[in-house]
């Protein structure tokens, strides 16, 4: 049995930005952050589409909002130190018919409430001056936007816990069985393998948040549904298309920012993703099942009133999840001049979506205290840019920390 100051669960970008935070506050004390897998940043981090996020699209006193404008300083700052691979791109938000344009207005008073700076509306002729095959009437150009790589910026993290301090440790393949307080009121959670105790506990588990919960004796209202998002790449005929980061205006009523393009940092262009509901929490392939995960998801009422509000977007998501030319189509409203052989199929991801019981996508940040830890229960996207402004957060809930 292994004793340590903080235990965090969960090897994603969230659990070692909040070590990390901690790790700085408190020197002279031990962490060990508690991976289930091989290695760090396999799953939501190491499978999203690598963004730097303004915040411009967020609830104005959100968290989301709050963390993300602070995060986005903070994860420049720290690839500027740290070498890590990054590129302040900028991006643009598109509106493609009339019906969009009122959004437009929105997003920008959104962005401006939010703090952003530079922002500005241009119109179809300096739409082309900046992507030359991109139709639209109107865009707003967003210079606070870029590009990383998320998978090196965990790895860096966890380096420098345990050079702050080499009693910490950062260990993989320790999937988290059990979380109790004992009769001294110490946490104590096991691993397939090991026991840990620690003062204080912090769970960032993601696609596994609610799961964790539970094993704290936490009955959160809201169950983790897993949406798979698919990519495609470029072709090297189609990669001259994309010069910046281009978006579609966001249906207002989801989450989801629709299929865009991105340059990625380590060269090529992605298309993406789409949001379709996954019978795997972990699944990324088209046909990825878990009988476990899927009754977790289909016995849960919220989602079936999902189902039944928006049946009309979910076909959609799933026609474009099977078929090439559906997914192409989504794609042309941007850049009408692609064509299939533009576009190859790519990887996948699966996003962890908190679900509240009335069929509505959670759509802020949500941390909650459990017995004994702090839960991390919804922290989709922006979560990777707001990571250290997350770690913040979650300080402020630890006993002992200003």
């Amino acid at each position: 049995m292994q004793h340590f100051d903080l235990i965090v669960i969960g090897g994603g970008v969230v659990g070692l930005a909040t070590a990390y935070k901690w790790q700085m506050a408190n020197p002279n004390k031990t962490v060990v952050v508690l991976e289930k897998e091989r290695k760090l940043a396999q799953h939501q981090t190491g499978r999203n589409s690598g963004v730097i996020h303004s915040g411009i699209y967020y609830k104005p006193g959100s968290l989301k909002a709050s963390t993300c404008f602070d995060g986005y300083a903070q994860i420049v700052e720290f690839a500027k130190k740290y070498d890590i691979p990054h590129d302040l791109c900028g991006k643009l938000i598109v509106a493609t018919s009339e019906e969009e344009l009122p959004q437009i207005d929105r997003i920008l008073a959104r962005g401006k409430e939010n703090g952003l700076s530079g922002l500005k509306v241009i119109g179809p002729d300096e739409i082309k001056e900046i992507e030359p095959f991109v139709n639209g009437l109107k865009a707003i150009r967003v210079p606070q936007t870029g590009i990383i790589d998320y998978v090196a910026f965990t790895n860096k993290l966890g380096e420098l816990i345990t050079q702050m301090n080499p009693n910490s440790e950062v260990l993989k393949n320790q999937r988290v069985i059990r979380i109790r307080k004992d009769a001294r009121d110490i946490s104590v959670v096991k691993t397939t393998d090991k026991t840990f105790t620690a003062n204080q506990v912090v769970a960032c588990g993601g696609l596994e948040a609610d799961r964790l919960a539970k094993l704290d004796g936490l009955s959160p209202c809201m169950r983790i549904v897993p949406f798979r998002g698919d990519y495609y790449d470029l072709t090297p005929s189609g990669e001259h298309k994309v010069k910046h980061l281009i978006y579609p205006v966001p249906n207002p009523e989801f989450p989801f920012l629709g299929v865009h393009f991105t340059r990625m940092i380590a060269g090529g262009v992605e298309c993406g993703p789409n949001a379709v509901f996954s019978f795997k929490r972990e699944g990324y392939g088209r046909t990825s099942f878990d009988l476990k995960d899927t009754l977790s998801a289909l016995s849960f009422g919220g989602t079936w009133k999902l189902f039944k509000t928006h049946w009309r977007y979910g076909l959609g998501e799933y026609e474009r999840a099977f078929s090439k030319a559906k997914f192409l189509q989504a794609l042309q409203k941007l850049i009408p001049s692609l064509t299939d052989s533009d576009i190859v199929p790519a990887r996948a991801g699966v996003r962890a979506q908190a679900l509240s019981p009335d069929g509505k996508l959670v759509d802020d940040f949500v941390i909650e205290k459990g017995n004994a830890a702090i839960h991390v229960l919804n922290a989709p996207s922006p979560a990777a840019t707001a990571s250290l402004a997350i770690g913040d957060e979650i300080m402020k809930r630890l006993k002992g920390q200003p």
